[in-house]
């Protein structure tokens, strides 16, 4: 079962349970899948999933900050909640050191690749490889420290 079908089957569920605060986060998720479909005329498969909740996941970390910056607790606390239904949905996150470990793998690929050493200016093509493998495995917050650690040492 593809993660949009377990999405599906999972609003089904709240929708008989009566969970309207669950229901809405999943068909906030579901609406926002089905926009991406609709504007790039494709079917999304896991891993696009997976990148919609995680910009989802960001969206709501940024407003409980802000809401928290303000003392609007109540605001604060219903984005909690859909947080937590978000993240229900990601896969197992690599730790930090699993990150460093890949990063500094595709690190050492590059520079044979290049046949040079890389330095700070070579960071935008090392991400774009690294984000390409660890896309939905790691947070990008994490896997750019890791790349920053790398090229410094």
């Amino acid at each position: 079962m593809s993660l949009k079908d377990q999405i599906t089957e999972d609003m089904k569920t709240a929708m008989r349970a009566k969970d309207s605060e669950r229901l809405g986060t999943i068909r906030l998720l579901l609406a926002a899948c089905k926009q991406k479909e609709i504007d790039e005329r494709v079917v999304l498969d896991d891993a696009a999933v997976v990148a919609i909740v995680d910009k989802l996941i960001k969206q709501r970390k940024d407003s409980i900050e802000a809401f928290h910056k303000a003392e609007r607790t109540d605001l604060a606390d219903k984005e909690e909640a859909e947080l937590k239904v978000l993240q229900a949905y990601l896969p197992q996150r690599m730790s930090a050191e699993e990150v460093l470990v890949d990063v500094k793998a595709i690190v050492a690929e590059i520079t044979a690749e290049l046949g040079r050493a890389v330095g700070p200016g070579d960071m935008g093509k090392i991400m774009g490889v690294v984000k390409a493998r660890l896309a939905g495995k790691a947070e990008m917050a994490a896997v750019s420290a890791a790349v920053k650690t790398a090229l410094a040492g």
